[in-house]
């Protein structure tokens, strides 16, 4: 982690320093690993100790600034500032994810129920989603089953040149070949 600080009108001492640095990487505690970088300013201006921090976490900007009568003090209240900010942050984004599962778990829900009542209307009430239409030619049985090869179908439609008859031939499970033939 980066950590730069900055003495306005202040020299800043080493204890002080470590001070800072110690509670800004505090902040680390709420995400997973410390600030990647952070910018102590620490300033002296009538008497009053005004410290500003800005720290970069995880993709969220932290800014925070305080002011007193000790410098010490100063740094802890903006840590104080800043622990709000996070708080305020992730109970923000907590929320945000509670709202999303619970639309999801409505969405699928009501989705589910649809799924329900279609297939319940699918056990009375067939749905065609798809017609097609072709001419049917006279051929052989043989003829079909070589054309229903070719296209990759399990089942060829086709008008048989011996009867003049709709026919179907069909694809067994056991490799072999299946013929249907109307009777009236």
């Amino acid at each position: 982690m980066k950590i730069t600080t900055y003495g306005k009108n202040i020299d800043v001492t080493p204890a002080l320093k470590e001070y800072a640095i110690e509670k800004v990487s505090k902040l680390g505690k709420y995400f997973d690993g410390e600030p990647q970088e952070a910018h102590i300013s620490m300033e002296v201006e009538k008497g009053r100790h005004i410290v500003e921090v800005t720290a970069y976490l995880n993709g969220l900007i932290l800014r925070g600034e305080e002011e007193s009568q000790d410098m010490y003090a100063s740094i802890d209240g903006v840590l104080e500032k800043l622990e709000r900010q996070v708080h305020k942050y992730k109970t923000k984004i907590n929320r945000k994810i509670r709202e999303r599962k619970q639309e999801f778990k409505k969405e699928y829900k009501e989705e589910r129920r649809e799924e329900i009542l279609n297939s319940e209307e699918d056990e009375f009430k067939p749905r065609i989603v798809r017609t097609k239409k072709f001419a049917i030619k006279p051929m052989s049985v043989e003829e079909a089953a070589m054309q229903m090869d070719l296209l990759g179908h399990d089942f060829f439609v086709f008008t048989n040149a011996n009867t003049e008859q709709v026919n179907v031939v069909y694809k067994r499970k056991d490799g072999n070949y299946g013929l249907i033939e109307p009777t009236f």
